[in-house]
């Protein structure tokens, strides 16, 4: 049931996300268009005209002073060595400097022999002032507060809208775990309705829609709980009727003879006739043997043992039966195919030695001398198959349909209730009884165990 919440989750991202990031885009679009608004191009232009105006206003100046110091309209100023010496050790033949405390003056410096002569004239402008205000504005159109705005604008939006998602996110996964629990615990309830436990209930809660579904659940497990038990109290009422109708004729079919023979003991008791006293009395003796054989076996299906499931080892249990009838059979070949490495089954012992022993000895009795019996155990899934294989002659259509019906027997002195048990004691197990292809060309049957697993014991053992 996650996957419900799961998908709530998801929904809400999906529907969330895209127009989330499509109001963040535009948002910085519009933020930027905004911020473009600003002057800041035509303050860069400026200052970088500026700049090109006194670059070139000094190097004009420059010209003009060479000019004015050729044609000698400007007096010379001879320097001390001191103050030349910077200038001699640069090499160079001359130099143009801004001089002053605000660069007010222009400076050119010029080797004469071994002397260093100074022309000087004073700059229309402050070229000082000029290139430390153009230095100024560039740093500051660099680092604009144009650009810190939309940096700390664009952090703080993202900062913000991230942080009311997440928790709108988090009130969402809160109400998805309140919407899906109910919804949950219905489907556990209806799985364990599906595996027979009509005890089942939701607990209720809620007038909502899922509070109905809740409450309707209830009501359903109920009803079939009810009808169940209508139903197995009907059903058992059929079957004893219907064993008690099968029991009252062969009772009758068994007292028939007696009836006859005592008819006739009394006929010819006038009669000297000690030999056929001896063979009615015998009569009688085996009816009343068979009449008790067969209300013993009768007894026997109607019980309900108790039932003590507990781990077993199905591959032991097999080797164990097939030890103890070898030495009745003598003449039938025993063979068997063990699964390895399979865990324990979860059955009752008495019970499944019952179901095993009826199994191998119907085998053995098929098969007749000379014949085989093979018994194969298998895993499939949480199940293991224990299957009983004999070379006899096989079943026929008619025994395959009427195989596990009760006083029903296909051979000579049986009672027809031998399978019947065997089946009932594997649905008491939790497994099954089931004809299968024989792989030796006679019958094959197949007994079903739980193994041991979390569901399948638990559901055994209850």
């Amino acid at each position: 049931m996650n996957r419900l919440r799961n998908r709530l989750i998801v929904v809400f991202i999906i529907a969330t996300a895209v127009p989330l990031a499509l109001t963040l885009w535009m948002t910085v679009s519009l933020l930027d268009i905004s911020l473009s608004l600003a002057p800041t191009a035509e303050l860069d232009a400026v200052s970088k005209s500026l700049e090109q105006t006194g670059r070139e206003l000094y190097h004009e100046s420059c010209a003009l002073l060479r000019r004015d110091a050729a044609e000698g309209r400007v007096a010379p100023e001879k320097l001390k060595p001191a103050e030349a010496q910077a200038f001699w050790d640069s090499g160079e033949a001359e130099r143009f400097e801004l001089a002053g405390d605000q660069g007010n003056r222009l400076d050119y410096l010029v080797r004469h022999d071994k002397e260093v002569w100074r022309y000087s004239r004073p700059m229309a402008i402050a070229m000082g002032d000029l290139e430390r205000q153009i230095g100024a504005a560039r740093r500051a159109l660099d680092n604009s507060s144009v650009r810190n705005l939309r940096r700390g604008f664009s952090g703080p939006l993202l900062l913000v809208t991230s942080a009311l998602w997440l928790a709108a996110l988090g009130v969402l996964m809160y109400l998805a775990v309140r919407i899906s629990h109910p919804v949950q615990q219905l489907t556990e309830g209806l799985g364990l309705v599906a595996a027979g436990d009509l005890d089942a209930r939701v607990e209720p809660g809620g007038s909502d829609e899922i509070g109905a579904a809740v409450d309707a659940f209830n009501h359903m497990a109920s009803q079939l709980q009810q009808a169940r038990e209508r139903l197995i109290h009907v059903t058992r009422l059929a079957s004893w009727q219907a064993l008690a109708r099968k029991m009252a004729h062969e009772v009758k079919n068994s007292l028939t003879p007696i009836r006859l023979t005592m008819e006739e003991i009394i006929s010819r008791r006038g009669e000297p006739g000690g030999a056929f006293l001896e063979q009615a009395a015998q009569i009688v003796a085996d009816e009343v043997n068979t009449l008790e054989k067969r209300v013993r076996a009768f007894s026997e299906f109607a019980a309900e043992p108790p039932m003590m499931p507990c781990e077993l080892d199905v591959n032991a249990l097999v080797e164990e039966r097939i030890s103890f009838l070898r030495s009745s059979h003598p003449e039938v070949t025993y063979n068997v195919r063990l699964a390895k490495e399979t865990p324990p089954a979860v059955a009752d012992p008495d019970l499944i030695r019952g179901v095993l022993t009826n199994l191998l000895e119907n085998a053995a009795q098929a098969a007749q001398p000379g014949g085989e019996v093979l018994a194969v155990t298998a895993r499939n899934g949480t199940m293991l198959h224990v299957e009983v294989h004999d070379s006899g002659p096989g079943l026929s259509a008619q025994a395959r349909a009427t195989l596990f019906e009760p006083t029903i027997s296909f051979k000579k002195g049986g009672m027809g209730l031998g399978l019947s048990i065997a089946r009932r004691g594997a649905l008491l197990c939790g497994g099954d009884l089931e004809a299968v292809e024989g792989e030796l060309g006679g019958a094959g049957f197949r007994l079903n165990l739980p193994l041991k697993t979390g569901a399948s014991y638990a559901q055994t053992v209850s």
